[in-house]
This record gives structure tokens, C-alpha cells and sequence, in this order.
């Protein structure tokens, strides 16, 4: 969208909205950016509240204890200081000083983030440097640390050891979206000069687009499957007329193309994203590339679900979501049909449709810049998602062998460990409370500074629960938090699930567990609460079914000595 589109939805109706504040700290003119920033929040149904701080007023504004950044609470902080802005205070310095530049700045940025992090709950995120060849030593700069390009190298480096070391930093990728748009177009020395404004008014939506993204992966929307159509999309030609032999993959003219979309992919699926196949093809025939190919990088053990018929495509989408058990708004469909897209776009809206190049040579930099899978987060557990998801399609084939619920869970040959937040589990467990929107009764969001702080409290109690059966290791899918509140009383602060495991008894499993340990507390009563979003309808009836009493305001009662343990088909390790 252009900014002048942006600027006119601030004229909007924002009161429906669900309302997430924001702080702006700026070392240069912000009103623009502002006003695209809340504009597009708009476009993504959500109204950003934003605080900004008086101009080039960084420093002042977080040491004041006093100041509305704190009296406001922001839930977020975004930071943006101009490369220009440091290039004018660089030629200030002596020579010595030039060569410690970056470390100074870096330096500067952990007192801002830590100050604000004492203060307030919040995350912090910081606009990186944008690229600034300032033509002093040419192509020397590189070789010599007073310049100014190895200082600004250098501090964005910094800057990315810092976020790693703080789970409250997030960085906006300034310099990627200046590589894809190029300076020029990011940057008005004209602008800067009258206005004080450093980028162009063209290039703020792309850089508030890529902020919304990583506020909107913090609050759990963010897209979990890629759905890939086969002929011309995945690989060149019609697998069903030219053959295997025909198709264009490999080294040679457009098959680079696919194949390097391909190895693109399987990045992706080994991040975490889900991979899934959706084609108008004979099952047997599409499936022959991935199994015999020499030159297909996609292999048929990294499809989590694979369809291929001649079925209208949104039905075969909607026969993958009920698979996968994700929302709609969690996936992207890559087609380079237009028909085919717009079909998807009108019957399932939820579902994201990129608009692919008709040159398969432009695919990949054109994905680049949509940035569609944003995350806030990475772990071990997710590389080994999709191949959770694929074991998941293999329990579902079995479920319909089965007449029986019970006889199918028992056929499951399930085991569970049920333990307390640990070092192992903390990362994964963070991620739950950040990612799960459908089955958390209460969508609270802790980082793993916030859970270690949990810990270490003698009246907080936690379980996470890691389930396996005979298809494989689901991994760690659910989280509860227990607060005592009274000297007989526990209260259910958390309580999340993966919807992967939805049916197989671990609300059952956990209710079981939490009644353990009211019990060995000496705690009577156990009270929970649901908090209606969005999207956790489905677990609006959950306490009513394991048997809580309505104690009103959404709360809900159990209590302990009337308690008989719930059957289930899970043993605990």
C-alpha cells in the first residue's frame, strides 16, 4: 500500500478493535512513520495505540522514571536512530574514538533496553543501520576500522549478538529491506534535509509492514504452512504430459529457477513451517518426482500432507487444515495459476494467495520481500515440526480404521512425561505461551525471562507435558501455570495445548495431575478462568466438560475431595 492510502484509514473507526499500545523513541522526525504505522495496523484488524516521544529525545525519555513511556505501559517499545543521524556524531570523534564508535553505541542501546526492561514488562524492538557509504576511504573502508562503514558493519553485528542475548529484542531488518529496494528508494536526502524525515514516504510501508509482522508473530499470528501447487510452481511443465523426464529442475536454464525455489523451502520446513502439497493431478503421477527424480531437492518425507486429485482446490485445503488442525490464517498457497488463486482467495479468504510473478526466475526475490513467515522465536523442537505433522496425517488414516474412540487411543500406545518447567523445556515452553492462540484459556504471554522469574516463586507450580505414541514424538504440546492464591486454594494462571493432541485424552491426563498436586498442598479447591478471544472458541466449554462448577465472571470451580480421577489412555513415564 502506498502511504497515502495508510494515512487516510487513520480517519477509521479503530473502537472495535483490539487495541495493542506502542511506544516510538526516534533520533529523527517520527509523525510519519506513526501515522503509517497505525494505518497499517488497521489493514490487520488491530488499532495501534501509539506513544511518541518528543523528537531526538532517546535517552532523556527512558532515564525519566516518570515519563508516559512508563505511565503508559506500552507492550511495545520500537526504537529506530537514522544512520545519518550516527554518521553526523561519527565525524565529531577523533581517530580513536571513530575506532570504538560501535561499541559505544552498542553500549548506549543495552543501558536504553535494560533501563526499560527493569521498569516496564515489555518488548523492545530496534530498527537496524541502514547501509551509508559515506565514499571518505572508497573501497579501503572495509579494510580499516575508523571508518565509518566497518563501525556501522560492526554495530549491526553488535546488535545481533545483543537481541540473541536478550529474548525481549527484536531487530526490524532495515538493511534487508534496503538490499531488496535499494538506497535510493529507502532514503530522500531531500526529505531529510527539509524535514528532518530520513526515509522516503514511499518506503514506510514497507518498513511498518515488517514491524507489524513481528508484533503480530509476538501475539501469535503468524503463518505455520506453506501449500505448494506442483506443475509450474514447484517444478516447470505438466508432470501428467511432459513426464518425469520433462519436467524443469536442475542446473540448466528455468529448472534453476524451481530448484533454488526448492532449496528455498526446504529452509523453511526445516524452521518449523509445515509443508503440505495441494494439486490437480493423479496422486501416483505427482508423487514420482519426489520419489525418483535425481534432481528434486523436495522429497516425499518432507510433505507433512500430500494431495493430489482433481478436486476444486479450496475443498482440498480445507481436507489439509482439518489434518493439520491449524486456522486458515495460518497458511500460504502458492500457485501460479491465477484462477486457481483467486478460487482459494473467494471461497477461503483466511488463507494467504501471494500474487506469484508469471516469470518463475522472479519467484523467489519476490517472496523475499513478502516476508510471510515471520517469527519471534526458534528451537530445536520446531525443525522437527513437519515431521510431526506428517505422523499426525498417518494417525488420522488409522483413526478411520477404528469404529471405536477408545479402542483407536488404546491402539495409539501412548506415553507421557509430566514434569516442571526445567532449562531444557523453558525455551519451548515460552514459545507455547507466545504461539498457542486456540487451545490457551486465558492467552497470557510470558518470554523465558518472565517464565524463570515464575520458577523461582515458592507459590507458583508448573507442569509441561510431553507426549509420544507408536507414530512417533509429538514433543512437549502443553503448558499449565498454577498460582496458590489463598492458603487452600490454586488458581489455573495458564493452562495451554498444542491442537495437534486435541481428542487424546491430555486434558484428562493434566486435570489428573493438577488434583496430585492440590492435594499433596493441602489446596480444597482448584479455580480456573476463560477468557474469550478471537480465536479460543474452541476451548470456551472446556472446564464444563472435565466437570468445574460456574463460579461466575467466567470462572469456574472444582472441587478437590470430590474428585474421581478421569480415565484416559496416556501412561506417565
Amino acid at each position: 500500500m502506498e502511504f497515502k492510502e495508510l494515512k487516510k484509514l487513520l480517519k477509521k473507526d479503530y473502537s472495535r478493535l483490539p487495541v495493542i499500545k506502542i511506544a516510538v523513541l526516534a533520533d529523527s522526525a517520527s509523525q510519519l512513520f506513526c501515522q503509517a504505522l497505525k494505518g497499517y495496523g488497521y489493514t490487520q484488524g488491530i488499532h495501534l495505540d501509539i506513544w511518541e516521544a518528543d523528537y531526538d529525545q532517546i535517552y532523556p525519555t527512558v532515564l525519566d522514571s516518570d515519563s508516559a513511556l512508563y505511565t503508559t505501559a506500552p507492550h511495545y517499545v520500537i526504537i529506530y536512530q537514522s544512520s545519518k543521524k550516527l554518521l553526523s556524531s561519527f565525524y565529531k570523534n577523533s581517530l580513536q574514538q571513530k575506532k570504538e564508535f560501535a561499541d559505544k553505541q552498542i553500549d548506549f542501546l543495552k543501558t536504553i533496553a535494560t533501563t526499560i526492561g527493569t521498569r516496564i514488562n515489555t518488548n523492545i524492538i530496534i530498527v537496524n543501520y541502514a547501509e551509508i557509504n559515506d565514499a571518505v576511504f572508497g573501497n579501503f573502508a572495509n579494510k580499516i576500522d575508523s571508518s565509518f562503514t566497518y563501525q556501522l558493519r560492526k554495530l549491526n553485528f553488535a546488535l545481533m549478538n545483543l537481541a540473541i542475548s536478550r529474548p525481549d529484542i527484536n531487530i526490524c531488518d532495515l538493511t534487508a529491506i534496503q538490499n531488496s529496494f535499494g538506497s535510493n528508494t529507502i532514503v530522500s536526502e531531500k526529505l531529510y534535509i527539509n524535514t528532518d524525515n530520513v526515509l522516503e514516504i514511499d518506503a514506510l510501508p514497507v518498513l511498518v509492514k515488517n514491524i507489524t509482522a513481528i508484533i503480530l508473530a509476538y501475539t501469535g499470528r503468524f503463518k505455520k504452512c506453506l501449500i505448494l501447487d506442483l506443475d509450474n510452481t514447484t517444478w516447470g511443465g505438466i508432470i501428467g504430459d511432459d513426464g518425469m523426464e520433462g519436467i524443469q529442475i536442475g542446473d540448466l536454464g528455468i529448472g534453476k529457477a524451481f530448484t533454488n525455489f526448492q532449496k528455498w523451502v526446504l529452509q523453511l520446513k526445516e524452521r518449523g513451517i509445515i509443508l503440505a502439497v495441494c494439486s490437480k493431478n493423479t496422486a501416483h503421477i505427482a508423487k514420482e518426482p519426489f520419489e525418483k527424480h535425481p534432481d528434486m531437492v523436495l522429497k516425499l518425507e518432507d510433505i507433512a500432507v500430500f494431495i493430489a486429485n482433481w478436486n476444486n482446490k479450496a475443498d482440498n485445503i480445507r481436507h489439509i487444515q482439518s489434518i493439520l488442525n491449524i486456522g486458515f490464517d495460518a497458511m500460504v498457497f502458492l500457485d501460479d495459476n491465477p484462477a486457481e488463486r483467486e478460487i482459494v482467495r473467494r471461497e477461503i479468504p483466511e488463507v494467504t494467495v501471494p500474487e506469484l510473478p508469471e516469470d518463475p526466475a522472479d519467484y523467489l526475490s519476490f517472496l523475499y520481500q513478502e516476508n510471510l513467515f515471520e517469527t519471534t522465536s526458534f528451537t530445536e523442537a520446531d525443525s522437527k515440526r513437519n515431521e510431526q505433522y506428517r505422523e499426525e496425517a498417518g494417525r488420522a488414516v488409522l483413526q478411520q480404521a477404528f469404529t471405536n474412540e477408545a479402542e483407536f487411543l488404546e491402539s495409539l500406545e501412548m506415553t507421557a512425561e509430566v514434569k516442571p518447567i526445567d532449562k531444557f523445556t523453558l525455551p519451548r515452553a515460552a514459545q507455547l505461551t507466545q504461539r498457542s492462540n486456540q487451545f490457551n484459556l486465558r492467552t497470557i504471554r510470558y518470554t523465558e525471562e518472565q517464565l524463570k522469574a515464575l520458577c523461582n516463586d515458592k507459590n507458583i507450580f508448573t507442569f509441561t507435558i510431553s507426549l509420544k505414541d507408536k507414530f512417533g514424538d509429538y514433543g512437549l504440546i502443553s503448558l499449565l501455570i498454577l498460582k496458590r492464591t489463598g492458603k487452600d486454594q490454586l488458581f489455573i494462571d495458564t493452562w495451554i495445548m498444542s491442537c495437534r493432541v486435541l481428542k487424546r485424552n491430555v486434558e484428562e491426563l493434566a486435570l489428573n495431575q493438577l488434583i496430585v498436586l492440590a492435594q499433596k498442598e493441602g489446596c480444597k479447591t482448584i479455580t480456573g478462568e476463560f477468557i474469550p478471544t478471537a480465536k479460543n472458541g474452541l476451548v470456551k466449554n472446556h472446564f464444563d466438560t472435565l466437570g468445574f462448577s460456574a463460579a461466575g465472571n467466567n470462572l469456574w470451580e472444582m472441587n478437590v475431595d470430590f474428585y474421581e480421577p478421569k480415565s484416559n489412555f496416556i501412561q506417565i513415564k
